[in-house]
């Protein structure tokens, strides 16, 4: 049995902040405002395996708790991925987007699939990293904030 889920995040953009996409420190001016790291490309990643394998959301997981303050978005990714295995559940693929206009993330791309695949420990081959302006509009194109969007296939 394949199961699909989709996941979705957004973050403000902040001075004082790394900008950490993918698990990779990307060189950038603004970062993102989070209680974690604000890794927007993983959280959509694990709201998509949990919705996978009906677990609910990163929220009820991982809450706005002293525990999860500043935390990683890895190890959470980490987290997750034990829990879908628990469930009986193994990552088929993920397929995401990450829309920002700024900075370029081509020359990133690479290395962001290989620190996913690593933390999900699946193949380069079953990870997609996309990245996308929106033509100066909406809050991403006015460099207010990014998001991102992520689709997974598990397999029982």
């Amino acid at each position: 049995m394949t199961r699909f889920g989709i996941g979705y995040d957004v973050h403000k953009l902040a001075p004082n902040r790394k900008l950490i996409l993918g698990g990779v420190e990307i060189p950038h001016a603004l970062g993102l405002e989070a209680h974690s790291d604000g890794d927007v490309l993983i959280h959509a990643i694990i709201d998509a395996l949990l919705g996978a394998a009906t677990l609910g959301d990163i929220g009820q997981h991982f809450p706005m708790t002293p525990e999860f303050k500043g935390i990683s978005s890895v190890e959470l990714l980490k987290r997750t991925c034990a829990l879908v295995a628990a469930k009986g559940y193994a990552i088929g693929n993920v397929d995401s987007i990450i829309v920002a206009q700024r900075p370029k993330l081509a020359p990133h791309i690479l290395p962001m699939r290989e620190r996913l695949a690593a933390a999900m420990q699946i193949e380069l081959d079953a990870i997609s990293v996309k990245a996308k302006t929106e033509e100066g509009l909406g809050f991403t194109g006015t460099e207010q904030g990014i998001a991102a969007y992520a689709t997974a296939s598990l397999n029982k």
